[in-house]
């Protein structure tokens, strides 16, 4: 296995077009999810590089942003939601130099959620994601998933991953740190490090919040929910907020790129509005930790598992649907009569790939009513429904519903 610095990055080709006729160029994701190396990677000789991490750096940028600024011709900028500030004088040297790839900045936090940063850069500013690393980074695979299922091809992977090894890739999660270090321990060891130092610090930088203390209990109060819809009345009950609070602290870990809402897939767009979302952690591993789920037990009773199971499926999607070449947004069905699917993926012309996630290897009838109810709502949108599984054969199921191994989202 590649170390973590070397593995493949999908979305660099991405940050390479965007560099040639863009004059700012942000890579925005979670810490440590390897924004930091893939820039340095990717820096023209003689950019310069500046963390704002670094605290005399932070002192300049947020004292003198202008004089700072005026100071580069070229540069890498990392961690630039500390000091926000900085937009606005690259605003200024931008409008003065178009010239594209000039700036190449890395953020923690989802900057245009910031009232001061949303409209400061429109037209001069391209924005490209990354998260934690894909199993398709990790295995060597360039095919995406989303766009084969649209085409009608189903992949297959090289080396297909059931039972243990597989419950193993899903606890472990994409970080390059957790997947660095051998045993389960020390990533969990890491993990709660990583949690503790991004609520201790991060937040700060993006929100105001009186009680940090509440953060931990109410995002391992969230961790419980992932994969399910969320009533921040209730959610916050449990921690001692009220339903608004709950609400923004959700949004605070939203923008810091740990979790998703994700809406409800419906005919008329919008009555997605109105639908109360899911929430979805974004790695796996992440999630395992919060929710104490270990390897041991998963092997006695998988009833916790499959929660964890979904979000690993629907985070592998997410990072399918970042590097696709077309536009697709990742939704999910339930009605009044309980039937749910748990992914449904929307084409930007309005077809749709739905997605059923299964713990285990064997697939009953029962298990694609949900499936079949969204395909026969849907009509011709529908392209395809998939039941991905903990087994190794792809097997029609009729109606173009599949049953489809789980490893395949990193096949070829």
């Amino acid at each position: 296995m590649n170390t973590p610095s070397l593995y493949p990055r999908l979305v660099q080709a991405r940050i390479a077009e965007a560099l040639a006729d863009t004059p700012v160029v942000l890579v925005a994701g979670p810490r440590q999810a390897g924004k930091t190396t893939l820039v340095r990677q990717m820096a023209e000789q003689g950019m310069r590089y500046l963390t704002l991490d670094d605290e005399l750096t932070l002192l300049s940028a947020r004292e003198d942003p202008v004089g700072m600024i005026r100071s580069l011709d070229c540069a890498v900028i990392d961690e630039i939601q500390r000091a926000p500030q900085l937009l606005l004088a690259i605003k200024k040297s931008v409008d003065e130099d178009r010239r594209p790839g000039r700036f190449l900045l890395t953020g923690s936090a989802n900057l245009m959620a910031l009232p001061t940063v949303a409209d400061s850069l429109a037209g001069r500013m391209e924005t490209l994601t990354l998260l934690p690393l894909s199993q398709s980074e990790m295995h060597g695979s360039t095919a995406n998933w989303i766009e084969a299922s649209f085409d009608g091809r189903l992949l297959k992977a090289d080396t297909p991953m059931v039972g243990e090894s597989m419950v193993d890739a899903v606890l472990r999660g994409g970080y390059p740190e957790a997947i660095a270090r051998e045993s389960a321990r020390r990533r969990t060891v890491w993990a709660r490090q990583y949690i503790n130092s991004i609520i201790q610090r991060d937040v700060q930088d993006i929100a105001n919040v009186d009680k940090l203390d509440q953060l931990p209990r109410f995002l391992h109060a969230l961790a419980q929910i992932s994969g399910q819809m969320c009533n921040y009345t209730q959610l916050g009950g449990q921690v001692g907020l009220d339903g608004k609070t709950a609400a923004r602290y959700t949004g605070i870990f939203e923008q810091m790129y740990l979790l998703r809402r994700v809406e409800v897939w419906s005919r008329n767009r919008l009555n997605r509005v109105v639908k109360t979302p899911k929430l979805h952690f974004i790695d796996s591993g992440l999630l395992a930790t919060l929710t104490d789920l270990s390897a041991t037990e998963v092997r006695q009773d998988r009833s916790r598992f499959g929660n964890v199971l979904e979000t690993f499926v629907y985070g592998e999607l997410l990072k399918h649907a970042i590097t696709a070449e077309g536009d697709y947004r990742l939704l999910y069905y339930r009605d009044a009569d309980k039937f749910e699917v748990d992914v449904v993926i929307e084409s930007a012309a309005g077809q749709l790939v739905g997605v059923e996630v299964k713990s285990s290897a064997t697939v009953k009838d029962s298990d694609l009513r949900g499936l079949k109810k969204l395909s026969s709502i849907a009509g011709d949108r529908f392209k395809l429904g998939v039941l991905l599984y903990d087994g190794n054969e792809t097997m029609p199921l009729g109606d173009g519903l599949w049953a489809v191994p789980l490893s395949s989202l990193w096949g070829r």
